[in-house]
């Protein structure tokens, strides 16, 4: 069922969501470029941060957590910033709209896949910062896919508005990360701390605080997000 017809029919907002996901699914599929682009910048990145550290061992394990958000944190500039802009060389976003489509369903779509992609970049990244940087997990691995699931939700929902807002101007590439860096601190920091347990332990039990924090910030943002984005497209 294609998304014209769905919409002649009045779907419901899970089905179009689903149905403008399932599209930009099989897009990202067919071209990869922007998923190879930003595994590979990200990879790069924590390389090149194991160098700046130099052979202190123990300095790169104690700072593994750090490294592998900021690698993530970077790379997500990379693939919000490309994915708002294939919509708008291709027009794709104007179709939706002349298709009925609420701007809710049009930002839910979006976001979804671009936690997706992030999530999966998290999970691809994680045992590489612990073969990099020769750290070892205390606490579990699905503890730490929780970790990335959120935190990665965490920079998709402001991300994706933001890289909205940005798309139509020249100078994307350098206001995305100016409007997005100051936004992100507190999810950035709570993933980082979070992570940081993850690896060292957590004798004092402090990560179902640091958890409790993200998903605040996921739910102010992605409500907000969803709220902003139709006067965001309207411009």
């Amino acid at each position: 069922m294609s998304l014209a017809e769905s919409t002649n029919k009045s779907p419901s907002l899970v089905q179009t969501v689903w149905l403008i996901l399932q599209k930009d699914l099989r897009i990202e599929w067919r071209q990869r470029a922007r998923i190879n682009a930003t595994a590979f910048f990200a990879i790069l990145t924590l390389l090149l941060f194991s160098f700046a550290a130099g052979p202190q061992a123990a300095l790169l394990e104690k700072q593994a957590p750090g490294y592998l958000w900021l690698a993530i944190f970077l790379a997500s500039v990379l693939a919000l910033s490309e994915s708002m802009r294939l919509e708008n060389d291709n027009e794709a976003l104007e179709g939706l709209r002349l298709l009925s489509t609420t701007p809710v369903a049009i930002f839910l779509a979006k976001a979804i896949l671009n936690s997706l992609m992030l999530w999966s970049l998290g999970l691809l990244l994680l045992p590489l910062s612990i073969a990099f940087y020769d750290a070892h997990m205390e606490l579990g691995l699905h503890q730490a896919a929780l970790v990335l699931f959120l935190g990665t939700t965490a920079i998709s929902a402001p991300g994706t508005l933001y890289a909205t807002i940005t798309s139509k101007l020249q100078a994307r590439e350098v206001l995305l990360p100016l409007l997005l860096f100051p936004v992100l601190i507190p999810g950035l920091l709570a993933s980082v701390k979070a992570m940081t347990l993850i690896y060292t332990g957590d004798p004092m039990q402090q990560l179902p605080s640091w958890l409790a924090l993200l998903f605040g910030f996921n739910l102010i943002y992605w409500i907000v997000g969803g709220l902003l984005f139709g006067r965001v497209i309207e411009e």
